[in-house]
């Protein structure tokens, strides 16, 4: 029996694209249905229990409406606060989740020292300082949030200049010398991050790793989706849904560049 139904992926903003773009390479002949929760963007500026309880209110209206197969959360700081009570609120649904790449970041660093660039929300998560301690805990490792970063990512992908100051000023924390010792690898904890990395190059004050989680993200649901399913007809296209009710030019131009219809 084939599975029809559609994958849905979700994300406060635009960030969730770049997890997009990886999910169809692994898996081209499934449907996508992409939500942006631009009213409640940016999930960073919440606190736990609103934005737990958004969460769980969205998910299981989206789950009412599109009856999706698999969900993936396509955000750290909504999947680091709240992923365990969504699979709680819905076991019978599949969820894949984001979080800080921390595990290969401590397997590769040379120096040991490594940066986790993220929203505040990632950063003050218990969930986070697990992973350090769990998989990291021979490296140093600094947590750097941005209460910025996200918004001019968005602004970025919409054609709007954000300039070199205004971005180093948002990383540079994410760069440490002790002795002969530098920072090595940051990890970009937000899935809105990827679009800024060519213009982070730019302006680092030296040549870093970048580690970008959403081919290992999109490899992760490749694995559960064939578990629940042999899917391999596409009757309709690829949507993306506001939850705003509104969609502006721009916005919708995006959209129709990532191949979705709103």
């Amino acid at each position: 029996m084939k599975d029809s139904r559609p994958i849905l992926i979700l994300d406060s903003g635009v960030g969730g694209l770049t997890v997009l773009r990886e999910v169809r390479f692994k898996l081209p002949f499934e449907r996508l249905v992409y939500v942006v929760d631009d009213a409640g963007f940016p999930y960073g500026a919440w606190d736990e229990d609103p934005l737990t309880a958004r969460l769980i209110g969205l998910v299981g209206a989206l789950i009412e409406a599109h009856d999706p197969k698999a969900i993936l959360i396509a955000c750290n700081t909504a999947f680091t606060l709240a992923g365990e009570a969504l699979r709680e609120a819905f076991p019978d649904r599949v969820f894949v989740g984001t979080v800080p790449a921390i595990k290969p970041a401590a397997r590769r660093t040379r120096s040991g020292l490594i940066s986790v660039l993220a929203t505040p929300g990632t950063v003050r998560r218990a969930y986070t300082r697990d992973l350090i301690d769990t998989h990291a805990r021979e490296c140093h490792v600094r947590l750097v949030g941005s209460d910025r970063l996200a918004a001019m990512s968005e602004d970025h992908l919409r054609g709007e200049d954000v300039g070199d100051a205004a971005l180093l000023a948002e990383i540079q924390d994410c760069f440490l010398e002790d002795g002969a010792r530098r920072t090595d690898i940051v990890v970009l904890a937000c899935t809105h991050y990827p679009f800024l990395v060519n213009r982070f190059r730019e302006v680092a004050p030296w040549p870093v790793d970048w580690i970008d989680p959403a081919e290992a993200i999109a490899r992760q649901l490749a694995r559960v989706v064939a578990e629940v399913a042999d899917a391999r007809d596409r009757e309709a296209p690829d949507t993306a849904v506001f939850t705003s009710g509104t969609c502006n030019a721009a916005s919708r131009q995006l959209m129709a560049g990532f191949g979705l219809l709103v």
